[in-house]
């Protein structure tokens, strides 16, 4: 019978059977292809063994990274709301000027909606994170204020993911609205109902039953953009991952460590969205 010794030296692995075989100093991918052990017990216990002291890094507390990756995936949660809370408000704003009959306002909603899809979403951080500050300290000088306006980094990335997802979910709510019987509207105002009640009970309950599959695909969209405000300065998920990655000198761990948290976060919005729909379908079901 053979005897199996593990040690981890510096993320390697020394694997010895008796004394005729060795194979050191080789990644733990290329030690199966190697040593190949006849039995797989010992593949899983090499690879237990290797998770056991790879993942030890991410308790809590001194002595791992695990408060801060919470830390991190608090930040990524606040800036992802916050961030649709504005876009959806943008989005509204987007549409209402979209469907109202004035050639000024359509062109200016089609300009941004166009202009922003078009441009990559990384570069609208940029320009928003350098020219967000000129262009506050340009309406402040309107008012008189003359004095060094700096933007925080969460201010500038609730901005920036807010104005991108606003106009993907103006689109979602605009397709919504139209696909409301125009018959509805007309017998609402026959019945003498004016247009605060037909916008709050004819066409608001209707237009959020048809959003909330592509609100719920926006609000995913927006989750994960939040991966890029990391040039911001702002410590999500993956700065999070990248600062450990520098001090610890193991990029794998950590980027499978946040694309967990990133999976899990967006199985559970997906689960969420799924009992809204199902809620609201049935109190307007035909």
């Amino acid at each position: 019978m053979h005897k199996f010794n593990v040690n981890f030296e510096n993320s390697d692995i020394v694997l010895v059977k008796d004394r005729d075989m060795a194979c050191k100093n080789i990644n733990i991918q290329i030690s199966f292809m190697a040593c190949k052990p006849r039995n797989n017990f010992y593949k899983y216990l090499i690879i237990l063994n290797y998770l056991m002291f790879k993942f030890e890094k991410l308790v809590i507390g001194d002595a791992g990274w695990g408060d801060e990756f919470l830390i991190a995936t608090l930040m990524t949660l606040l800036v992802s709301i916050l961030s649709m809370g504005l876009g959806l408000f943008l989005a509204i704003i987007t549409v209402w000027a979209k469907i109202i009959q004035n050639r000024i306002t359509r062109f200016i909603a089609n300009f941004y909606t166009t202009v922003i899809r078009g441009v990559p979403e990384l570069l609208v951080i940029y320009l928003i994170f350098f020219g967000g500050n000129a262009v506050v300290m340009s309406i402040a000088k309107v008012f008189g204020y003359n004095k060094y306006i700096e933007l925080n980094a969460l201010t500038i990335a609730t901005i920036a993911i807010a104005v991108i997802s606003a106009t993907y979910s103006s689109e979602v709510l605009r397709a919504s609205y139209l696909a409301i019987s125009k018959g509805q509207i007309e017998a609402a105002r026959a019945l003498g109902m004016n247009k605060f009640s037909i916008f709050f009970k004819v066409i608001s309950p209707q237009v959020i039953r048809h959003a909330l599959p592509g609100i719920g695909n926006v609000w995913q969209i927006t989750l994960k953009d939040t991966s890029l405000i990391s040039v911001t300065g702002l410590v999500e998920i993956m700065r999070q991952s990248r600062i450990s990655s520098n001090v610890e000198h193991s990029p794998l761990t950590f980027l499978i460590t946040a694309a967990i948290l990133y999976l899990c976060l967006t199985t559970i919005s997906g689960r969420v969205f799924k009992t809204l729909e199902v809620n609201y379908s049935k109190g307007f079901s035909t």
